[in-house]
């Protein structure tokens, strides 16, 4: 495990040995312009950057030093990644790592999180098989010619002795030629390239796709942005412009930089409550006057793509409950919306079938729940009707969205659970 380093409590000699260090090591004793990029096929050795994306983050935030605060400690979001438990509330709660910030990025925690360490130990028999934590450089590719192959290629995985950095700086930033890119042209202490495509969601295809577009399936959030929000023309936003925003600043302190458009790089999602609560909206009705007839209206309006989106583990629950004029529940009822876990939805049937499977755990957890509804879209109002059996009364009606970082678990764990969205309504049954 890395040794994080503190940024806000590290004195000015610190800095120094550090900065001089990183400019003897890379070899870049001057400021480097901007090169013009051309492409090969074939990477060059990577002189400055000897270990390639497996570079410490810490290195880059010596000069990017408000970028590594927000990257590593989540600096101005409310993100927050808590215990969660695989299974069993009885299991042991997997924690973050004690050198690690609890308020860190999705990016910063990929390859050191418990959670889905744990659970590839189970599933998957130890095996790295999300080389989107570990990745090699990698070149971007336009959404045109992602388009092409139908499948989007994953990246190459780093080798396994190089794994324990997870996600680095260097992941996204560095060329397959050893430069490093960016959306402006600057000039650096290293080779830079500019290259306007890192600020649209070309940059997020390769670890954010999985297989052929499959609606309601799992792991393709870059493809359900573009082919349910970009293509429709619900919006001209990238990912970024919601999960990168921007800030006018310098982005290296302590250089003669302008002050410009530069992307904070929190990427808040499923960790963050103020994301979660923009993406749904819940609305209740009673269409027919009198009558015990109910319809929940959930609408995506504020997420570019599906929710939930990601992990098949992910889940939303619409829970309502009927309450009668004395204030006793009377009954209530529950749905649920997760993404499948293959090309085909989750179904009980599919269980004999799943034993035979190399990934057989995962397949299983996924069928063993049984259908559910599907993913609600970008863009999408999904209405679901009930028609409770009243008797005659005025009742009220509560009902609410919570969203479920792990709906395998035991319901009766909720500190990974977060309340998107409640509402009520009165009715008069006569």
């Amino acid at each position: 495990m890395m040794k994080w380093v503190n940024c806000e409590k590290m004195n000015v000699l610190g800095w120094i040995v550090i900065v001089t260090e990183i400019l003897l090591f890379s070899g870049c004793a001057g400021i480097q312009p901007t090169v013009k990029y051309q492409p090969s096929e074939q990477p060059i050795p990577k002189s400055q950057w000897p270990l390639g994306t497996a570079t410490s983050s810490e290195e880059c935030g010596v000069c990017h030093q408000a970028i590594y605060r927000e990257y590593a400690f989540g600096f101005g979001a409310d993100l927050q990644f808590k215990g969660i438990v695989y299974k069993s509330t009885q299991d042991m709660i997997l924690n973050l790592p004690a050198n690690v910030s609890a308020r860190g990025t999705a990016h910063f925690l990929a390859g050191v999180d418990p959670f889905p360490i744990h659970a590839r130990g189970v599933e998957e028999e130890g095996k790295s098989c999300d080389v989107c934590h570990f990745p090699e450089p990698f070149k971007i590719m336009d959404i045109e010619e992602l388009n092409i192959p139908g499948t989007i290629p994953k990246p190459v995985a780093r080798p396994k002795s190089q794994e324990a950095g997870g996600m680095t700086c260097a992941s996204c930033h560095l060329t397959p030629e050893g430069i490093i890119r960016g959306p402006y042209d600057v000039k650096a202490p290293h080779q830079t390239v500019q290259i306007g495509r890192m600020r649209t969601s070309d940059m997020c295809a390769y670890c954010h796709s999985l297989g052929k577009r499959v609606v309601g399936k799992q792991t393709q959030t870059f493809l359900e942005w573009r082919e349910d929000f970009n293509k429709p023309g619900l919006g001209r936003q990238y990912c970024q412009d919601c999960h990168m925003p921007r800030t006018l600043r310098k982005s290296a302190e302590d250089f003669d930089v302008p002050v410009r458009a530069v992307a904070r790089h929190l990427w808040t999602g499923g960790h963050s409550s103020q994301r979660l609560r923009t993406a749904l909206g819940l609305v209740a009705i009673q269409p027919k006057e009198g009558k015990p007839e109910l319809e929940f209206h959930i609408i995506n309006i504020g997420a570019g793509h599906s929710v939930p989106t990601g992990s098949n583990r992910r889940a939303v629950y619409l829970k309502a409950d009927i309450v009668d004029s004395r204030g006793n529940s009377i009954v209530n009822r529950e749905w649920m919306f997760a993404p499948w876990y293959g090309d085909r939805p989750d179904e009980k049937a599919f269980l004999e079938e799943d034993k035979k499977r190399p990934d057989a755990e995962s397949a299983i957890q996924a069928d063993a729940q049984g259908p559910h509804e599907a993913t609600i879209r970008a863009g999408e109002e999904r209405i679901l009707s009930w028609a409770p059996e009243l008797k005659t009364d005025n009742y009220t009606v509560r009902a609410s969205l919570v969203y479920d970082l792990n709906r395998y678990n035991e319901r009766t764990f909720t500190d990974d659970q977060t309340v998107l969205s409640s509402t009520s309504l009165s009715v008069k049954v006569e």
